[in-house]
């Protein structure tokens, strides 16, 4: 017999049953990740199925939990694995013959284990993409300005509409100017890959003013691709040309920037040859030389410094070695006039075979005693590194102590042959010189001390040039021919000319690179040169007086 059952309201059992699915409708629908999910999904990366992998990856990187960037790092690098005896995800590191196992949720250290207890995670190209869009997507929300920065700059590439929204999210929190900024044109550059029609064309409207050559060609892919729509490739071939044009400027730029740090060598080297060549009319083979020894006197001072000082003052060993530098390359520069330049005034030929010939034995002395191998100089940390003077064009700060110094080094020898007696007596013996001596004038020691002077200068010239290249026995030779150039272009004696000389020449070249190359450019401002000087063999700033014009 069967009982018949009341119609009407539910009963007890029927609310039960309604809460109790309520309940499980809960657990299993979709939600949002949180810290909760960590081991789930870690637990999910050791499947089979690349997909679940895949969608683990995304929702990890949606996590903001600081465990799942070591997870995916480790996941990324191969060290991610699944323990067999536990079934526990692991994150491996070779200790000898075994592994060593951390737990890749709670950092619990596992213990050891050979290579055969435990197997391998295993990633594809697709996984390490979707990798890196997770940990851009972490590392965005981080405490440190650098990694949001770097991650900002790295999330146009992981083109997802989740990025889009981390973007925006992230934008709303972000007080870092420069952070903001990398994340507005990051979030433009996805919505170009993502967006509708419109937000493309508000993007390429916000990445017009950049000047990232990435983003050029990605706008002039856009503009160029035949399925992109007609209004959204006008917008990006104006944008592509704007910043093309904006790259060229930079270049330019960049160009006139490097022809001035050039030229501010060759004003160093050939301040020194502008004296004893200029005011003496000693052709000095030997002055590449003196530029040497004052290079391998900044290597000596740096390694007294390295050996005998703390280390917190080793910055000074190069404010150290100018003086220095400048005493025993001017020592040599005096023993050398004093020994064998006295005895060959008036004879060009012989003065130029006898500087030759010391040349090349300075340079054997030097390769006896340091050997033949370049030897490095190091930057102090207060000339390390560059700062960025528009988007792309950077400026290393070695080059610009370095035009500096040879702006302060031109200075002070223009102060002292035009303010100081000894400059009086050097102008008096060049333009003559026997009535400088009829007058008391000792023109011998005047001589030594000038001679001593350029050779100086140049010994100075050395130690700024140690910092921007290694220092060896030949370094002097690359830059002789050079500044003769300067010396004879400039206008022989005149330190205007060397100036305009040494700045034209390197500002030339620089500009003559990117269309006929180094070499090329080299040759044509040398028969430029040659051309001029038939026109005007004074040069561009000739000097005057009696014994010149004579």
């Amino acid at each position: 017999m069967v009982r018949a059952t009341r119609t009407g309201r539910p009963g007890y059992g029927f609310f039960v049953a309604l809460l109790a699915l309520l309940i499980f409708g809960a657990t299993i629908g979709p939600h949002s990740a949180s810290a909760a999910d960590l081991p789930e999904l870690v637990k999910t990366l050791g499947s089979d199925d690349f997909s679940e992998k895949d969608g683990a990856i995304k929702a990890l990187g949606e996590l903001g939990d600081p465990r799942a960037i070591v997870v995916l790092q480790a996941l990324a690098a191969g060290q991610l694995a699944v323990v067999q005896e536990s079934q526990k995800v692991a994150i491996t590191e070779a200790t000898g013959d075994d592994l060593k196992l951390t737990d890749a949720v709670t950092g619990e250290d596992l213990g050891t284990v050979a290579e055969d207890a435990i197997d391998r995670i295993r990633v594809n190209n697709r996984l390490r993409s979707s990798i890196d869009g997770a940990m851009s997507a972490l590392q965005i929300f981080s405490k440190s300005p650098e990694q949001r920065f770097a991650a900002s700059r790295d999330a146009f590439r992981t083109a997802t509409p989740a990025m889009a929204a981390t973007l925006e999210k992230a934008l709303t929190t972000e007080t870092v100017p420069a952070v903001r900024d990398a994340m507005a044109r990051s979030l433009a550059a996805v919505r170009l890959k993502t967006g509708t029609s419109a937000e493309r064309t508000q993007a390429i409207a916000t990445l017009a003013s950049t000047t990232d050559p990435e983003i050029a060609g990605m706008l002039r892919g856009l503009a160029d691709a035949g399925d992109t729509p007609p209004d959204v490739k006008r917008a990006a071939e104006t944008a592509a040309q704007a910043i093309e044009r904006k790259l060229k400027m930079i270049s330019v730029a960049g160009n006139l920037i490097e022809g001035i740090s050039l030229g501010s060598v060759l004003l160093l080297a050939a301040i020194g040859l502008a004296i004893t060549f200029g005011l003496m009319g000693v052709i000095n083979m030997a002055h590449g030389e003196m530029i040497m020894l004052g290079a391998y006197t900044a290597y000596v001072v740096q390694e007294l410094f390295r050996a005998f000082l703390p280390p917190g003052i080793f910055g000074l060993y190069l404010i150290v070695a100018i003086p220095v530098a400048f005493l025993v390359a001017g020592a040599v520069g005096v023993a050398l006039e004093r020994c064998i330049i006295r005895f060959l005034y008036g004879r060009p030929l012989e003065t130029l075979l006898a500087t030759w010939g010391i040349s090349l034995m300075l340079q054997q002395l030097v390769r006896s005693v340091f050997g033949a191998p370049n030897k490095a100089v190091a930057n102090p940390e207060w000339m390390t590194g560059g700062f960025n003077v528009i988007g792309g064009l950077t400026v290393t700060w070695n080059r610009v102590y370095i035009i500096i110094f040879c702006f302060v080094v031109l200075a002070a020898l223009a102060v002292t042959l035009s303010r100081t007696s000894y400059g009086l007596y050097v102008r008096a013996v060049m333009q003559n010189r026997p009535i400088a001596s009829v007058m008391g004038i000792a023109t011998a020691r005047i001589d030594a001390l000038t001679f001593g002077l350029g050779s100086g200068i140049a010994g100075m010239a050395g130690v700024a040039l140690s910092q921007i290249g290694n220092v060896s026995p030949n370094l002097g030779t690359i830059y002789i021919v050079d500044s003769f150039l300067v010396v004879v272009f400039g206008g022989v004696g005149s330190l205007m000319g060397t100036l305009v000389g040494a700045m034209g020449i390197g500002i030339v070249n620089k500009l003559l690179e990117p269309f006929a190359g180094a070499i090329l450019g080299k040759i044509v401002v040398l028969v430029a040169i040659i051309l001029f000087i038939q026109k005007r063999p004074r040069g561009l700033f000739a000097l005057k007086g009696r014994s010149v014009e004579a």
